[in-house]
């Protein structure tokens, strides 16, 4: 290649690079710059004391805690309802899978990743219907729908983390529990997934953030405001996403906009919280199977 377009090159590539991190260092300022000065306990708790809405003695009407605790518990949901059926759809697409029928299964999984949440969102709102008709009048759109929408547009993540991880491993990790006699379903569950577990966590961690952000499902399936803190599965709630979307479009003083960019940093930092967890148990898992082996 020519040094001069090998050069120009290299200077887009810098040029990219530090525009990238000049815009986001301008969106987290501006937000910090909007928000910080409505970051307080009574953003979270309102008017109701620190303590006695934190262990739930007195239920927080006028903050942000029921709406932090509904998004925590719907990111947790969502990812124990995708986490085992992701795993186990990556194993089958790595490992048993028809090479007929592997490009169709790709091409679903491709499709299910392209969908719209918004579509996920009224397909969750449908099935929430068909229940109400057919099982119980009792079921309305509540968390467990959210949860299970969630899971739905988070699974292409998993699934596919999990099956090239499995595709790209060297043929002598592969064949190194089949060669000491492990039948095929040991050597997956006792080799090749731990040694694979740092990368299984990545899609992890890409599926939490998804939980974490997306509105459009959530609208549909259960969300709504001054819900409290769901109380069983088939509860109403409240989430962040949510609140920042109604009180940005349909704010009444410059107080509440300055209380949903308060929301947006308390959202991010719920994000940051959960990656760099993710992050702690990746590292460990790969120096466990590491100090192991």
């Amino acid at each position: 290649m020519n040094r001069f377009v090998e050069y120009q090159i290299k200077i887009f590539c810098w040029i990219s690079g530090i525009a990238l991190i000049c815009a986001i260092g301008i969106l987290l300022a501006f937000l910090f710059y909007k928000g910080t000065s409505s970051l307080n306990l009574s953003l979270i708790f309102g008017k109701t004391r620190p303590l006695d809405g934190l262990f739930l003695n007195t239920e927080v009407i006028d903050g942000l805690f029921p709406a932090i605790v509904g998004t925590l518990l719907l990111i947790l949901t969502s990812i124990i309802w995708a986490i085992p059926i992701g795993v186990a759809g990556g194993i089958y697409l790595a490992e048993y899978c028809n090479k007929k029928w592997k490009p169709v299964f790709n091409l679903m999984l491709d499709i299910l990743a392209g969908i719209p949440s918004i579509l996920v969102g009224l397909f969750g709102f449908t099935v929430s219907v068909f229940l109400h008709k057919h099982l119980s009048e009792h079921i309305y759109p509540c968390f467990i729908i959210s949860s299970l929408a969630l899971a739905c547009l988070v699974l292409p993540y998993i699934i596919r983390t999990t099956e090239q991880s499995l595709v790209n491993l060297p043929f002598f990790i592969k064949t190194t529990g089949l060669a000491l006699g492990a039948s095929r379903l040991q050597n997956i569950l006792f080799i090749l997934i731990p040694y694979n577990l740092s990368h299984i966590i990545s899609g992890i961690i890409l599926a939490i953030g998804r939980c974490a952000e997306d509105t459009a499902v959530i609208m549909l399936t259960g969300v709504v405001a001054m819900a409290g803190i769901p109380n069983s599965l088939l509860s109403q709630y409240e989430a962040l996403p949510f609140y920042i979307f109604y009180i940005s479009s349909d704010y009444n003083s410059q107080e509440e906009l300055m209380r949903g960019f308060g929301a947006c940093i308390i959202l991010l930092s719920i994000c940051v919280f959960l990656f760099a967890l993710s992050y702690i148990v990746k590292r460990k898992a790969a120096m466990r199977f590491a100090t192991h082996t």
